[in-house]
This record gives C-alpha cells, structure tokens and sequence, in this order.
C-alpha cells in the first residue's frame, strides 16, 4: 500500500479493493480463515469492530468493588506464593491491597511472578470467596513496567474468526488501521457538523483504539450512520433512476366510475383507508411515475382500495393489472372484484360471444358511460367478466391489445410473451415479496408509448416501519393500521398436536352451528425427514373421524382447475372443513368461516401464522383460532406466546423481526445476517431517519454529484453491486 493522489487515496471504497493478505502478519492460513467470514479486503477488516471493551482507564477502590463485574483494581502486593496443586499444575496466589481493602488473586500459571511490595492492576471480575473478595486469573499490569501496559486504557475485546484467536484478530485490525489511516471521508463536513457526527478517521480510530468509552459512543454513532446512509442512498438513486426521473401517466382523474364504487359499498372508509387512497390517487396524477407500497393489518380492507386506484385509473383511459403470486389469490381478486362491480351495477352483460374472432366486441365508448370489463389470465385459465365460460389465451391476449379489457387480474401469465396492453396505466403486484424484482421490472415496463406505468406494490404483513425504510427504502410507503368497525379480535388458543379428539369436539360445534372451518397443514404429504402433520394425512383422518361433515382438500400440486372447484365450493358452502396448505394464507374471503386449525403450527412463521389467523372472523361471527404445537425451540415457544399475547399485526412484525433477524439489502436475503454489522434498525432509528433524510436531500439536489456518486461506488466496491442492480426496482 503505497500512497499515491490524497484526493483519491485511502477511500474506504479503495481500501475494499486492497486485499487483506496484504497486511502484515496475514499469511495463507490466515488469509483463507478470513475470506471464510466474508473479510477479503482491508475495508472488510476496518469494518470487524470489537465485540465489547474492557474499562481499564478507571481503577475501583477494593472496598467498593462490584461482585460479578469487571473491574480494574490497583495495589500493593502484600503476599505471594506458588503451590503445586497437581500433577502438571501450579497455583499462584498474591494479596493486594490499596489501603481501603484487599483482594486474592489466583492464577493457574507457574510463570507469573510478583515481589512484596510491588505496584500492580488488575482486571477481571470479582467474586466472593469465604467471605473476602477473589479474583481469578485477572489481566496483570505490573506498573513498574511500562512494556505492553495496558491499564488507564479501554482495551478492545474483539471476537474469534474461524478459528482465528481474538489476539490473532486485534494484530490484523490493528494492523489494518496504522496502515490505513487517514481515510478520506466522503461525507460533506456540513453534514457531519449538522449532525453532530465525527469524521471518518476519527470514527474509525476510535472504534479500534478508544481513549475512553464516550468515544467508543460517537465513533459507533458515526460508523452506524455510514451503513445507513449506503443503503438509503442507493435505494434513493435507484428510485430516483427508474422513476422519479422518468415520464409518467397521470392517471387519476376521478369522476363518476369511483364515486359509484364508493357508494356502493356497505361500510365507510376507515379514516386509514381514505388517507391510503389519497395518497395513491395523488401520486397517480403527478407526472412521474407512483412507486408506492401498500402494506396494512390482516382484514384492514386494502384490497377495496386498490379496486378504487384501478377504477381512476380507468375513467382516465388507461388499463391496469394486478400480478399475484398464486392462482387461488389472483382468482380470488378477480371474483372479489366482480362481485364489487355487480353490487354497484357497473358489470357488464354477459354474452355468449366467446368465440368472436380477433375483433374487439366493442367500441371505445367513454369509459363513464359503460360498464368496467375485467379478465382473469393464469398459466390454466382465461376468463372475463364479459362472456360466459373460460375464452382461449389467444382471444383473451387480442381483448387485452385492443383494450377491451380495463383490468387484467392474473399470475405470472400475465409476463409471458405475447402479452400486450393497449394503454396500460397502473400496475398493481400483491404480495410483492415473493416475486423478484425483475418480475415486476417485466410487468412496469409494458406500458405503451414510452411512458412508465403507476406501480402500486401490496403486501398483507405488517412491516415495522424501520424495516421498511431499510429493506423498501425507494418506495413511498401507505400504511392501513386501523380495522374496519365490527371486526373483533380473534380468539387464539393452543392444544398439543396430539390432541385430535379435542380438536375434531371443536371442529364438530363450529360446523353444527353453520359455519366453516380451515385446517392448515405445513406439508402436503408425510415426510420420513420431517416429523409435521400433512394435509393429505389430515384430509383422510378428518374424513374418518367426522364422517358426517363435508370435507374438502387444497394444495398447490392440485390441477389449476381442481383449486377453483374446491374454493368455489368452499366459497359457497358445500365444503364445511377445508384442509389445506399455505395456499389460502392471503386473500381467501370466506366470511362465513369462523375456526382456524393451524397443525404443527410451530413450523411455521410469525408472520404466516398472523396471516392465516386473519383467513377467519371476517364476516358477522367471531372468529377462533387453535394452535396445535410441539414447540420446543425459544424460538418456537416465542412465537407462539405471542400469537396468543395479541392480533397486533404491527407487534408481531417487530417480535417476528427480532427473532429472524434485519435481513439484508445488497446480498438478497430477508433475514438472518445483515448489511448491518453495527446497526439495529429497531434500536438505532434515529440515526436511520438521519441517513434517510441526508440521503433524499443529496439524491433530490445533485444525482450525479460527488457525495452521491461516492456512496454509491463505495455500495458497489464493498458489496459488489453494479449499475444493473441500481437500475432495477
């Protein structure tokens, strides 16, 4: 490592290029234990911070010494004698005193050696031994000597590294600071100054080589707020490149299609619902393009919002879609919706016409003055609102390029080649989480003419609103925390998983009383590797045990057709005891189904199991849901308790957070090991609202400026990510 340009030299992103074997004392054996810990480059070894500190810049009097807590104490050695205790092994023991007590001191090492009288710190915990106070094998600085002295100092604790010895660990980083120092920050001093926060250099030593703990605070504020601010930033520039500086469609003119809508519903808007459609419908009539997520409570009526956005978004002319992950969920949208069109009279009349050519059944009237034509596209199925029975995918495509249809509700179909819309202004992906994001970059990118589409993204979890800034910091986020009037909490109890007798007593009550029942299984079949009950299994003991109760069974290995059959008949009644997988987590609106049965339910997520809760009560009946479990993990047993501590879906999204982890941004994952090595984002959000506020006002000011384009490379040398990923939403 030689010096070169200062402007440019020393760069945290340069120092992510340097390799960490360049370091003194890291050889190959040393060098490939730190590659296996995902520390390849200096930068990375800079970033391994200490795990704790020990305070050795304070001495305690013996006197006031706190049992069970590290302390530096300091005196005069009035005793000293060495035993051997046995075969192999010696005892030292010493007295020390400073005037206001005296402490014993044993360490199991023949080479220790003190004299009476001589002047020494020691640092350790204290313990009570018959009476007197003990230290065991403390740290010994003998203050006569100055060499390797370490009291009066906040000496670095750092953690082993595959195998490599946490001393072996402190060499390199110490190692990796003196040859890296000073390092150029790329922070404008203005924001450092307004913020309060130290310059880089200073952060970095200090982390490292603390003169005292109240630097250990500032340098990890400093450090914390760097992480933060890489991933706002380039979730802001890439926000800003693939939608706030393109042209978009404004789509929201609302008139007589959504005032209809609106009236003809059964209920008013919760104040949280109207806020939510106001903010969608105003970032739809602004010139660039919406990029919006939708989150909200299990229930909380998201879904009659969208429906609203989509009708504005067709009285302007324009077309919309709605992706979902399944076909059970984009079949359930799609009679949702026809049913909420019917009851407000702006169905259109079904025709026999399903074989009509290629030309389109009707004119381009305006769009107030006739009904809303809707169609249903999966990888089985193509159906529209317009004419009786399924229609082949070549004529539903022709209906969707000429603009007969207004809203096109489907699965990944509806990205296949081949598919082409007309004029197409809003799309909405639900449950957007288990898509990729080049899915939804397909489904964007089909607008006409050069203009970007509105894109709405819908998730049914409840996100705390750190992780959503950290995780989906370029969307703008709507949030729905309020149920609609009527809906009660759902009971939730648990049952062990062996307690079938009990469970079919409840089942067999729920159903005599005209209600409907789901039984959630986490496999569809037994597994010799996983010991969980199966809805196969299920299915066939049910069937015997209650043989005077319909039963029915969902799964996704099921033909598409088959799934539509047993829902309608489900949705209808003809099916009392539905058996199932994770199939009808979202989006199953069954209001006349009041027990939820959740089988191993230990198996299964926080989050899954809030959302399958939700699949009952929505109707005029109370809901119950039993958990039979197994649980024996802290995890498990956490997870549980709090299913049952409270229907909070926002609470249980930080408990969920808390117990999976932050996740990460640049590696993919959605928990586990974070980008974060310093930061929590539940715990530091001060400082995320710092890094987010700093980021927008440098990306809103000057894109291509120095401070942006500093992160952003720092973002691509430290974690590999290149424009491409940028570009992608």
């Amino acid at each position: 490592m030689t010096q070169s340009d200062p402007a440019t030299y020393r760069t945290l992103g340069y120092l992510a290029t340097i390799t960490v074997e360049r370091l003194k004392g890291v050889g190959a054996v040393t060098t490939r234990k730190l590659h296996d810990q995902g520390i390849d480059s200096v930068a990375d070894m800079l970033l391994t911070v200490p795990r704790r500190y020990l305070d050795r810049s304070h001495m305690a009097r013996i006197d006031r010494a706190p049992i069970g807590e590290e302390v530096t104490l300091g005196g005069t050695v009035t005793s000293f004698s060495k035993r051997r205790i046995s075969r192999g092994r010696t005892m030292t023991e010493a007295r020390v005193s400073d005037g206001t007590g005296t402490v014993r001191v044993v360490w199991f090492n023949p080479y220790i050696s003190l004299e009476e009288g001589e002047e020494v710190a020691l640092s350790g915990k204290v313990e009570s031994f018959r009476g007197s106070l003990q230290m065991k094998s403390p740290a010994l600085d003998r203050l006569s000597l100055e060499k390797d002295r370490n009291t009066g100092k906040v000496i670095p604790v750092y953690p082993g590294v595959a195998g490599l010895a946490p001393s072996k660990v402190k060499d390199v980083a110490s190692n990796a600071v003196k040859r890296s120092l000073p390092i150029v920050d790329i922070v404008p001093d203005v924001v450092l100054a307004r913020f309060g926060l130290l310059d880089r250099t200073t952060a970095v030593r200090a982390i490292h080589a603390p003169d005292t703990y109240e630097d250990i605070a500032h340098a990890k504020r400093r450090l914390i707020f760097d992480e933060f601010l890489r991933i706002q930033m380039a979730l802001r520039v890439r926000a800003h490149d693939a939608f706030e500086s393109q042209i978009g469609i404004s789509n929201a003119m609302r008139g007589p299609l959504i005032d209809r809508f609106l009236a003809s519903q059964a209920f008013v808007f919760t104040d949280a619902q109207q806020r939510a459609l106001e903010e969608i419908l105003d970032d739809m009539t602004a010139t660039t393009p919406m990029h919006r997520l939708l989150q909200g409570e299990v229930g909380s009526g998201k879904t009659v919002v969208v429906v609203a956005a989509l009708l504005a978004s067709v009285e302007s002319g324009f077309q919309s879609a709605v992706m979902a992950p399944t076909e059970v969920l984009a079949t359930q949208h799609y009679l949702g919706t026809e049913r909420s069109l019917s009851s407000a009279g702006m169905a259109p009349t079904v025709s026999d016409a399903g074989a009509a050519g290629t030309e389109s059944m009707f004119s381009q009237e305006s769009t107030a003055a006739r009904p809303v034509r809707i169609g249903l596209f999966t990888s089985a199925r193509v159906t529209v609102n317009f004419v009786r029975g399924d229609v082949s995918r070549t004529q539903g495509l022709v209906w969707l390029e000429d603009g007969t249809i207004d809203i096109a509700f489907g699965t990944q179909a509806l990205i296949q080649e081949g598919v082409r819309f007309r004029s197409l202004g809003t799309t909405v992906v639900d449950e957007q989480h288990r898509f990729g994001v080049e899915q939804r970059v397909v489904l964007r990118d089909s607008g006409a003419g050069g203009s970007v589409p509105d894109l709405l993204l819908m998730t049914a979890t409840p996100i705390p609103r750190t992780l959503a800034m950290t995780l989906y910091g370029d969307l703008d986020v709507s949030v729905i925390d309020e149920l609609p009037p009527g809906r009660t909490a759902i009971q939730t109890s648990t049952v062990p998983n062996a307690a079938d007798d009990e469970i079919d007593l409840t089942v067999r009550a729920v159903v005599d009383q005209g209600r409907q029942v789901f039984i959630v299984c986490p496999l569809v079949e037994d597994s010799d590797k996983i010991e969980a009950r199966s809805a196969e299994a299920e299915f066939a003991r049910i069937s015997r045990s209650l043989p005077e109760v319909r039963v029915g069974l969902l799964h996704g290995q099921l033909r598409s057709q088959e799934k539509a059959e047993i829902m309608a008949r489900f949705a209808e009644g003809d099916i009392e005891v539905l058996v199932a997988t994770t199939v009808i987590e979202v989006g199953i609106d069954v209001p006349n189904a009041t027990l939820m049965v959740i089988r191993s339910a230990d198996r299964f997520g926080l989050s899954q199991l809030h959302q399958l809760r939700g699949r009952v009560g929505r109707g005029d009946h109370r809901g119950t849901c039993i958990l039979a479990v197994d649980a024996s993990g802290e995890d498990s047993v956490r997870r549980i308790e709090a299913m049952t501590a409270t229907n909070d879906g926002f609470s249980l999204a930080v408990i969920d957070l808390e117990i999976r982890g932050q996740g990460t941004v640049f590696a993919g994952s959605q928990s586990g090991a974070a980008d974060l090595k310093l930061g929590d984002i539940l715990i530091d959000h001060e400082i995320l609202e710092v890094a987010r506020s700093v980021a927008t006002d440098a990306v809103t000011t000057d894109r291509s400026g120095p401070f942006v384009s500093g992160v952003i490379e720092e973002v691509g040398l430290l974690f590999g990510r290149d424009a491409e990923w940028l570009s992608k939403s």
